[in-house]
C-alpha cells in the first residue's frame, strides 16, 4: 500500500508544510511502486501549464522567476538612482535603462551595428578575413570558432589558450544533416529566416546570399565534432605551439587573428585545439569559399547575435526562429524579463553583489556547508564500501576527494569591472565594450597563476557545477532555496533535494569523464586496468537503460551524451541517501505527514525535477542536452537503489520494480 497523508493536502501554491513535502503537487492515485515521478508530482503536471514565453517549466523554472523579479527590483531601482558614473550601481542601472528605452531603440533600426557591418563590407583579403574572425572574439561572437582562456587540463596551475569548433546558426549538427522530417522542415524555416534577415539590414542580393551562407554552415556542420566525442576529455586535448597551428591551418593567418583580437604573441605560448579535424576542414574553406560568400556570413552572424537589442522588426524575426520554430515557444518574453537577462550575461557578477546582499543568509551557508561535509564523509565511505574497486585505487579515490574544493552562496572575491563604461543610451555599445572587458581580462590571465576564488557562475544563477582542473563543487545562492533547500523543513527531504544535487556534483569527479582527472585537476589516469574495466561494464549496463528511454515516438535518449550526467544522478542520490542515514546518528525519523524519513528523502529528490516541456524543446533536448529529462531523473535513477525500494516496498509486478542482479551500482 502507498502511505496515505494525515493532513488534508494544502491548497495549490501553498507554502510547504514542516515536512518539505509538497503534498498539493502529489498524485495518491497512482502509487508510487508504478511511477514514482507522477505520485509526487502528477497533480503538479496535471495543472501546470508551461507559461507561454517559455519552452519547458519546472521547479529550476520556478526558482529563476523568484530570483528573476529580485533581480528586475535591483535594476530598476539602480536605474532609478542617479548614483555616481563610474560606480558599480551606475553601471547595472544604465545598463538596464539603455535596454528598457524602446522608444529609442525603436528609432536607432539597424543604426547601432551600421558601423560594423561596413567594417564587414570593406574585408577584401585573406588577411582581413583572419582579423575579423581575430576581432570578433572581443565580441564574443564565436563564428567560424571560439578563442577562449581555460584551467589546462594537464597543467591545473596554469591557464592556457584554447580552439572550439562553432559558427552554426541553428543548435547542433544534427539540425543540418538528419533526414527527419521536424528538422527538415526547420532546415527551410532557418533559410527563409536568414534571407529575411539579410534583407531587413538592407542586404543586397539576399537570396544569393542566403543560399551561401547556409551551404557554408552545412559544410561546418558537416565538419563538426558530435556532442557525444567533445564530452571525451583526451581525445579533445591536442596541445599546439603557433607553428603547429599554422601547419594545422596553413591558409590562415594567425598573426592577422591575434592581432584583431589584441592577443599580444607572446601570451600564446600553446593552445589546446578541442577537435584539429574541424579545423582542418575550415582551413580549406577559409582558403576556397569566396570571400563576398564570407562577408555574407560575417553580416548574418552579427545580425542574428545582435538582433534581440535592436527594433521589434529584428527582435520578432529572430523571435520567430530561435523561440517559436525551434523551442516552440508561442510569444516573446516581457520586455523587463529580455531587460534582465541582457544585464545578467553581460555582467551578471556587478548585479550578483546586489543580489546576495539581500537575499543570501549566513544560515543557508553554515547549513549547507555541514550537509556538503556529511556528502564527503558519505563518499568515503561508500568508496571503502565497493566490493569491486582494488585497494590502490581506492587509496586515488580517496586522495581525489580530500582535494575537492566546495564554493556556496557567492565569490569571497569578485571580478573587477572599472575598466567598463556603461552609458545609457547605447544599448549595443554596452554589450560589446562589456564583452571586450571580459575578453581582455581572460586573455590577461596567461602566463599568470590559476585565481582559486575565480566562479564560472553568477551566485543569481538556479544551477550548480563541478569543474574538473580545479576539482570544485560550486553552489550558487540562487539554488539553495526551497524546495531545493529549506532552512526550516526536516532534513529528509533537504538531503533528497539539495543532498541529491550536492552529491551529484560531486559524482561528477567520479563520472565517466571526471574520473580521468587526480586530485589536482589534471588529466592523469589513476586507475588499474582492472578497475577502469569494471566502471566502463556498470556504465554500460546503465547506458543500456537509458537507451530504451523514449519520450518522443520514434526518439530516445543518447546514453551516451547523457551518461556522466546519469552516473552523477544515481551516485549522487545513492551517497546523499548514504549522507542522510548518517546524519540521523543511528536513530530512526519520525513519521510527518503520513511518511517515513526516508520516504520522504526520496520524495525531496523527486520534487527536484518536476517539469513540463514543448515537443520541440524536448526534441531539442535529446539532441543536445546531456541531461535525461526530467522524469528519468527520478525514475530511472531510484529504481537502481536498493534504500527505494526497501522504502516503498516495491514487489515483482511492479512497474517501478528492478531485480536486484539488474540494479547497477557504481559508486
Amino acid at each position: 500500500m502507498s502511505p496515505q497523508p494525515d493532513a488534508t493536502p494544502a491548497a495549490h501554491g501553498a507554502a510547504p508544510l514542516k515536512s518539505g513535502v509538497l503534498l498539493d503537487n502529489m498524485d495518491f492515485s497512482v502509487r508510487p511502486q508504478d511511477d514514482f515521478y507522477r505520485f509526487v508530482n502528477g497533480r503538479w503536471l496535471a495543472v501546470t501549464e508551461i507559461p507561454p514565453d517559455r519552452s519547458n517549466y519546472g521547479t529550476f523554472s520556478i526558482l529563476q522567476d523568484a530570483a528573476e523579479e529580485n533581480l528586475r527590483r535591483i535594476l530598476e531601482e539602480a536605474a532609478d538612482a542617479n548614483a555616481p558614473v563610474g560606480s558599480d550601481l551606475q553601471k547595472v542601472g544604465d545598463f538596464y535603462a539603455s535596454f528598457m528605452d524602446e522608444a529609442a531603440i525603436e528609432a536607432a533600426g539597424i543604426t547601432p551595428l551600421r558601423s560594423e557591418l561596413e567594417r564587414i563590407d570593406r574585408i577584401a583579403t585573406r588577411r582581413e578575413l583572419a582579423e575579423h574572425i581575430g576581432r570578433v572574439q572581443r565580441q564574443y561572437l564565436a563564428h567560424p570558432f571560439i578563442f577562449f582562456v581555460g584551467i589546462d587540463d594537464k597543467n591545473s596551475t596554469q591557464y592556457i589558450a584554447n580552439l572550439y569548433q562553432s559558427g552554426l546558426g541553428m543548435p547542433d549538427r544534427d539540425y543540418y544533416l538528419s533526414d527527419e522530417a521536424r528538422l527538415q522542415a526547420v532546415r527551410e524555416k532557418y533559410r527563409t529566416y536568414i534571407r529575411d534577415m539579410l534583407a531587413l539590414a538592407g542586404t543586397a542580393n539576399v537570396e544569393q546570399a542566403a543560399d551561401a551562407i547556409f551551404a557554408l554552415e552545412t559544410k561546418l556542420a558537416k565538419a563538426h565534432w558530435t556532442r557525444v566525442a567533445n564530452r571525451d576529455a583526451e581525445r579533445t586535448y591536442n596541445r599546439y605551439d603557433l607553428a603547429g597551428l599554422r601547419k594545422l591551418m596553413p591558409s590562415f593567418d594567425w598573426e592577422a587573428f591575434f592581432s584583431g583580437a589584441r592577443v599580444p604573441l607572446e601570451k600564446v605560448q600553446a593552445v589546446v585545439v578541442n577537435q584539429p579535424s574541424y579545423f582542418e576542414a575550415l582551413d580549406r574553406e577559409l582558403d576556397s569559399t569566396p570571400l563576398e560568400d564570407w562577408r555574407a556570413y560575417f553580416r548574418f552572424r552579427l545580425l542574428n547575435a545582435y538582433a534581440p537589442d535592436l527594433s521589434s522588426p529584428f527582435v520578432n524575426l529572430h523571435f520567430e526562429f530561435h523561440g517559436r520554430t525551434v523551442s516552440g515557444t508561442p510569444t516573446l518574453r516581457p520586455r523587463w524579463k529580455r531587460g534582465v537577462s541582457t544585464v545578467e550575461n553581460a555582467i551578471g557578477e556587478l548585479v550578483g553583489k546586489i543580489y546576495v546582499e539581500r537575499h543570501f543568509s549566513p544560515e543557508a551557508k553554515e547549513r549547507m556547508d555541514a550537509l556538503v561535509e556529511n556528502l564527503k564523509r558519505a563518499y568515503y565511505e561508500g568508496i571503502e564500501a565497493l566490493e569491486w574497486m582494488t585497494p590502490e585505487t581506492k587509496k586515488r579515490a580517496h586522495a581525489k576527494l580530500a582535494k575537492f574544493t566546495t564554493k556556496i552562496g557567492y565569490p569571497e572575491k569578485w571580478r573587477d569591472w572599472s575598466a567598463l563604461e556603461v552609458r545609457r543610451d547605447d544599448l549595443v555599445g554596452n554589450e560589446m565594450r562589456a564583452a571586450a572587458v571580459a575578453f581582455d581580462r581572460d586573455i590577461a590571465k596567461l602566463g599568470g597563476p590559476v585565481d582559486e576564488t575565480e566562479w564560472l557562475l553568477t551566485p543569481q544563477t538556479v544551477n550548480a557545477y563541478y569543474y574538473p582542473p580545479a576539482n570544485e563543487i560550486v553552489f550558487p545562492a540562487a539554488i539553495l532555496q526551497p524546495p531545493f533547500f529549506d532552512v526550516t523543513a526536516d532534513d529528509a527531504v533537504n538531503y533528497g533535494a539539495i543532498g541529491g544535487v550536492i552529491g551529484h556534483e560531486i559524482s561528477h569527479g567520479f563520472d565517466d569523464q571526471g574520473r580521468r582527472y587526480d586530485g589536482d585537476g589534471n588529466l592523469n589516469d589513476w586507475w588499474a586496468a582492472e578497475d577502469n574495466q569494471e566502471f566502463r561494464r556498470r556504465a554500460q549496463q546503465l547506458g543500456a537503460q537509458y537507451a530504451a528511454l523514449s519520450p518522443i515516438e520514434g526518439l530516445t535518449v543518447n546514453p551516451d551524451l547523457t551518461m556522466g550526467e546519469n552516473i552523477a544522478d544515481l551516485a549522487g542520490l545513492a551517497m546523499a541517501y548514504r549522507a542522510y542515514r548518517l546524519s540521523l546518528g543511528g536513530k530512526e525519523a519520525p513519521v510527518i505527514d503520513g511518511f517515513t524519513g526516508d520516504q520522504r528523502f526520496f520524495i525531496g529528490w523527486a520534487q527536484a525535477w518536476a517539469r513540463k516541456y514543448r515537443e520541440d524543446e524536448l526534441r531539442k533536448r535529446l539532441m543536445t542536452d546531456p541531461h535525461a529529462p526530467s522524469e528519468y531523473r527520478t525514475n530511472a535513477v531510484v529504481m537502481n537503489l536498493d534504500a527505494f525500494h526497501e522504502a516503498f516496498g516495491t514487489k515483482p509486478g511492479d512497474k517501478m520494480y528492478r531485480p536486484p542482479q539488474e540494479r547497477v551500482r557504481i559508486w
